[in-house]
């Protein structure tokens, strides 16, 4: 049985081919943001990854016919539970239409599986979408009435990363309490308490650290004051595009950023080490959130590969807790866990069509 796992990024485009749970290969393409953002609409992107990942496929001798089920990362739905979930006419229509109110190019996952499962009459999954909704009800509250924190994280790897850490150190994952950092091209960092995340910084939505393509949290003033020669439009797009290092410098990619501080540009210098500090004041957040009671702070995201990233953070926050580094497990979790369900060992669920929290009791 070969799987076929797609997992668009706000950065790249990867895919895995699984024959039952073993790896045949796995495939990424990096794209700068001058590639994306010609796209006004993530939804408009569908034509342009899927054809890289078909040429994925023939680049590594697999024909399309050949997939038995496909499983992509997902969001912008209705916001979903843990599991891996069925993908249907109404969660491909939802995740569309974005719904569920947050933009990622996650979305394409569902999107591109859902319309490739159906021309091959072939089954289609996603798992564990970017708006998971696990949020402890004091973590919704906004100071504006009505006005609430919905989800949106890596919440895929950010689970997939705590329940291999926990498998791998003899602990618990419903019986424990982790803080984990999913680094990338999109910054998320999680309060775990006993097997759900019970708060996290809404990634793509103007909130927590910078990253390579996001504003992060900015002071609602001087956004005030940016818009008055900037469209509303200009700054929706800096939300998850074009913020962060395509603000300072026009690229996303991380190994320009690195040139240029190895060259001793102060500029470029700057804006890493403060992307960093981000970072550690909301691990520092959500330890809070844990009342200071963290087994282990996890790090995860392509970005662990730079060294001095890791040990800065610990620097930082080695008095909480201490600090691992996880691989990202997006991939194998995707495959593994769909073909536990393509074996009948677990069931999958079916899209509700409602999300998982809609108001509280005393709302007008």
């Amino acid at each position: 049985m070969k799987i076929l796992v797609i997992n668009p990024g706000s950065t790249s485009t990867k895919i895995s081919v699984y024959e039952n749970d073993r790896e045949l290969f796995t495939n990424s393409i990096f794209h700068d943001a001058d590639v994306l953002k010609q796209y006004s609409h993530i939804n408009e992107q569908i034509p342009f990854r899927k054809d890289l990942i078909l040429k994925m496929l023939n680049d590594n001798g697999c024909l399309i016919e050949d997939i038995d089920a496909y499983v992509g990362r997902g969001g912008s739905a209705y916001s979903q539970k843990e599991g891996v979930t069925i993908i249907d006419k109404a969660l491909y229509d939802d995740t569309y239409n974005g719904v569920g109110g947050s933009e990622h190019p996650a979305k394409l996952g569902v999107l591109i599986a859902y319309e490739l499962g159906s021309k091959y009459n072939k089954p289609m999954f996603t798992m564990n979408p970017t708006n998971l909704d696990e949020l402890a009800d004091v973590a919704r509250i906004t100071g504006i009435e009505g006005v609430y924190r919905n989800p949106s994280s890596h919440a895929l790897n950010q689970k997939a990363a705590a329940r291999y850490y926990c498998e791998h150190n003899n602990l618990d994952y419903e019986n424990v309490n982790l803080i984990v950092a999913h680094i990338d091209g999109g910054i998320t960092v999680g309060a775990h308490c006993h097997g759900k995340i019970i708060d996290c910084n809404v990634g793509s939505g103007g909130d927590g650290p910078f990253s390579p393509t996001r504003i992060g949290s900015v002071p609602i003033g001087s956004l005030i004051k940016y818009l008055k020669e900037h469209s509303l439009q200009e700054v929706e797009t800096m939300l998850s595009k074009t913020g962060g290092f395509v603000s300072f410098f026009g690229t996303s990619k991380a190994d320009t950023i690195r040139e240029l501080m190895n060259n001793g540009d102060e500029k470029a210098t700057t804006v890493w080490h403060a992307m960093i500090y981000n970072i550690a004041k909301q691990i520092g957040a959500m330890a809070s959130v844990l009342k200071g009671d963290v087994k282990q702070i996890i790090l995860t995201g392509g970005y662990i590969r730079f060294p001095d990233l890791v040990e800065e953070i610990k620097d930082y926050c080695g008095y909480i807790a201490p600090i691992s580094i996880v691989n990202d497990r997006e991939q194998e979790t995707l495959a593994l866990e769909t073909y536990k369900v393509l074996i009948n060992k677990n069931k999958a669920i079916v899209y509700e069509r409602k999300p998982v929290f809609t108001k509280f009791g005393f709302d007008k």
